[in-house]
């Protein structure tokens, strides 16, 4: 006997809704970004983004609980990548070199390789951070809310004692040459440099950043 529709598996919905999800929240997010490059963050409403998403102003914040989160909306995925390659490294492999292989990915700036529409994006996105007092302030939650994480994990990681300030020392080493390769990128960038010079620079920046800190550390937290 034949199904009725009321009968049918609904087991494919679920994921259909989740799809839904994700495209909502990517136009929100590629519309948000588009007004900011266009105009400047500050200059932008949440409003205004709604709209022009052709969403209502409360599902905005439904997927980006703060307008900086409109922009930076990859950190929260790139931190729980960042700690899922530290976990997850191989036997005998340190945590430091785990996180520098993790950083210095082929992947953002360190694949950019023309000096046209690449480099005039990259232009564009530091003009708009650097204009923008609450973008730069979160800039630098985000850095200290990784380098808690990073230092918690590196804590269970080693079995360090309660109150030991090592792992901190560690995690703040360690997110401190991130912050200062994004910070080289940006200088870079603003000073009128292509894109494909910048990756050039960044990889040697990097590789000499990571090697100072390997010197002093390349022992600790060596997986068993």
């Amino acid at each position: 006997m034949p199904r009725s529709a009321t009968t049918e598996p609904t087991s494919t919905e679920p994921g259909l809704r989740e799809r839904k999800k994700t495209q909502t929240r990517q136009r929100i997010a590629d519309t948000a970004r588009r007004l900011f490059l266009e105009r400047g963050f500050e200059a932008v409403t949440v409003a205004e983004v709604a709209r022009e998403a052709e969403v209502a102003e409360k599902t905005v914040f439904n997927y980006f609980p703060a307008k900086e989160d409109l922009f930076y909306g990859r950190l929260e995925a790139f931190e729980e990548e960042l700690l899922a390659a530290i976990r997850e490294r191989k036997p005998g492999a340190s945590l430091i070199a785990a996180f520098r292989e993790f950083v210095m990915k082929r992947r953002g700036i360190l694949q950019l390789e023309d000096d046209g529409q690449a480099t005039e994006q990259l232009r564009a996105l530091n003009r708009v951070i650097t204009g923008s007092p609450a973008l730069l302030a979160r800039e630098r939650e985000v850095f200290d809310r990784y380098t808690d994480s990073l230092a918690e994990l590196i804590t269970k990681e080693t079995r360090s004692r309660e109150g030991s300030i090592e792992p901190r020392v560690v995690a703040s080493a360690l997110i401190d040459v991130h912050r200062l390769l994004i910070g080289y990128v940006r200088e870079r960038t603003l000073a009128g440099d292509a894109a494909r010079d910048i990756a050039r620079g960044v990889r040697a920046q990097g590789k000499r950043a990571f090697a100072l800190v390997e010197r002093g550390l390349a022992d600790y937290g060596v997986k068993a």
